[in-house]
């Protein structure tokens, strides 16, 4: 392709881009979703293929460009929301068909002439609703009855109501009346909408290989059509409205389906799976959607760039300048380089690899729409849309290679200032001398503290299991685990034993509690008492109330004993620090 001198000024001399084509009025008024490149007649010449959605909503068309001029345009019925190209057959010559998505119907054009129309299913109405509509066909009900009871069903029923009774809840009442008239003789129905679309490669990887349709649809649907006869071959459900769609493997071998929906989360399908395997929380919406060999890769409309692995793991996130408009991915197959491509609305155009910043391009307008690819005979080639319906075209320079430094901006200027590492002392110098001389005393003297501490550790927990001081019991028959808790501020407190027994299917019984204190401090009102028979893994509180009998502010040791009746030694043993009184209570 021929470069344009349309394109105002030139790049910089150190651009890695060339400047083929520059229509600030083209009129496309579209997104990324609805733009791509495809060979149509199999004569080795790429077209660009624009669902346009028009400049005020109307007048939607799909446009076929070819070269720098307008090929083709057909008239669409509704506003598209996807443009694809797919081979339905392996007749020769391989010419692909271009598949348009709109509202909950799919137009299929071959030699750029509508070939089949597919139509989403009609879902479940509900029985109470077509009950209403068959009462207002025999005249059977008037119009505030007919709208109090779609009214209670839209507030209580699960399944939603069809468009044709949400339009006339919407409507005045002597509007009503003239609607009713209109309809009520036409079967109701449910229908729901495409909201994004992809291929999936049938049985084999190559580029010209048959594909299959995957769409998403308003109903948290996944549906993956057959390409000939456009059957449903598979069906699967989201949790939320699926928004972005990136599709890979093969449909009869193994594929994976990666699914950005409106709740801020992407799920990842794999074959014969009805649910998702892995879901990824974003930190806001997802704009957009993009796969990097085995990563994904996500703008989020908090200014944030996230890239995932497959199975969910985060790998980097990274802070734009500006808010992203739309993303698309730049796949250079001659150096095997690949680049995430992000619009952002302050007019530039960022290509990430990995995340590192390689490149900025700057444009005229606002870019609403990313499409890279083969166009004409160049094979890396760049076409844009923007916000003021213009199209813009780049050619990748064959000898353009990317490096983290060759964008103006990127990693904070800090990362790149060595840091001021104070000089060796003689004391450091010293130290690390004496460490290489004696590295093997050093490293002996170490394991013999350390064998040490050891030692003493385990002679204090001998010591603790032998007067019974641990928490838990060191008896294989009355596996016992007790704590002790005070409650109150004085001069009466409140003491709760806690004592469960661990055992798995062996009940404890005949246990005595008793409380061994200074007399002359502390009065308990139970100082004996006889244990419950303690289940296994259940937890038994018992309480009593200990009474300060001095008014020095201090306090002592209160030592809890569980025992074994006929025992001499305790089965456990806790020392409770009692705290300060506040006081003798009021005579």
């Amino acid at each position: 392709m021929a470069a344009s001198g349309s394109s105002g000024e030139g790049p910089p001399a150190n651009s890695k881009w060339l400047d083929a084509h520059y229509d600030p009025v083209a009129n496309l008024y579209t997104f990324s979703s609805c733009v791509t490149l495809a060979d149509l007649y199999g004569d080795g010449d790429c077209k660009l293929v624009v669902g346009d959605l028009g400049s005020t909503g109307h007048e939607m068309k799909l446009k076929v460009y070819q070269g720098m001029g307008l090929l083709s345009e057909n008239a669409l019925p509704d506003l598209p929301v996807s443009v694809t190209t797919f081979l339905m057959e392996q007749h020769e010559p391989r010419m692909p068909a271009v598949a348009v998505a709109s509202g909950p119907f799919i137009y299929v054009y071959k030699n750029l002439r509508p070939y089949f129309k597919f139509t989403l299913p009609s879902l479940e109405l509900n029985p109470m609703e077509k009950s209403v509509w068959d009462q207002a066909k025999e005249d059977k009900v008037d119009l505030m009855s007919m709208k109090e009871m779609l009214e209670e069903i839209r507030e209580n029923a699960e399944m939603p109501l069809s468009v044709q009774s949400l339009r006339f809840l919407s409507l005045d009442l002597p509007e009503m009346e003239s609607f009713v008239n209109q309809y009520k003789m036409q079967a109701i129905k449910r229908q729901t909408v495409i909201t994004c679309m992809a291929t999936l490669k049938k049985n084999m990887v190559d580029e010209d290989a048959v594909s299959c349709l995957v769409i998403g649809t308003e109903n948290n649907e996944i549906l993956i059509l057959d390409p000939e006869a456009f059957t449903i071959l598979a069906k699967m459900t989201v949790p939320s409205v699926p928004a972005f769609l990136d599709v890979t493997g093969q449909f009869d071998v193994e594929y994976r389906l990666t699914v950005a929906c409106r709740n801020g989360c992407i799920y990842i399908l794999r074959r014969d799976s009805k649910r998702p395997k892995y879901c990824i929380e974003l930190s806001a919406q997802a704009l957009g959607l993009v796969r990097v060999q085995k990563n994904i890769v996500a703008a989020c409309s908090d200014e944030m760039l996230q890239s995932y692995t497959q199975k969910g793991k985060k790998l980097w996130v990274i802070s734009l300048p500006a808010t992203p408009v739309t993303m698309g991915l730049l796949d250079e197959k001659f150096q095997s380089f690949q680049a995430v491509l992000v619009a952002l609305a302050n007019m530039e155009i960022h290509m990430y690899r990995d995340k590192n910043l390689v490149n900025v391009i700057q444009t005229q307008d606002i870019v609403t729409s990313i499409c890279f690819g083969r166009y004409g005979r160049e094979d890396n080639t760049l076409v844009m849309t923007t916000k003021g319906g213009g199209l813009i075209i780049k050619i990748l320079k064959r000898t353009a290679t990317f490096s983290k430094g060759d964008a103006a901006v990127g990693a904070p200027v800090a990362q790149s200032i060595k840091l001021n590492v104070p000089k060796k002392t003689k004391l450091y110098v010293d130290q690390t001398l004496r460490e290489r001389e004696s590295g093997v005393a050093m490293h002996q003297v170490f394991q013999t503290d350390l064998s040490r501490i050891r030692l003493m550790a385990a002679r204090a927990y001998v010591r603790a299991l032998e007067c019974s001081m641990t928490p838990v019991s060191e008896s294989l028959q009355e596996p016992l685990k007790m704590n002790a808790v005070v409650q109150g501020m004085g001069p009466t407190f409140k003491l709760s034993l806690n004592l469960q027994n661990m055992s798995e299917t062996r009940a404890v019984a005949n246990l005595l509690v008793t409380f061994l204190y200074d007399e002359k401090l502390y009065s308990v009102e139970k100082p004996f008492f006889k244990a419950p028979m303690l289940v296994p893994g259940l937890n038994y509180p018992l309480v009593t109330f200990v009474e300060c009998l001095s008014n020095q502010g201090i306090s002592d040791i209160i030592k809890v004993f569980v025992l074994r009746e006929g025992a001499t030694e305790p089965l456990l043993t806790a020392h409770i620090n009692m705290p300060v009184s506040e006081g003798l209570a009021a005579v």
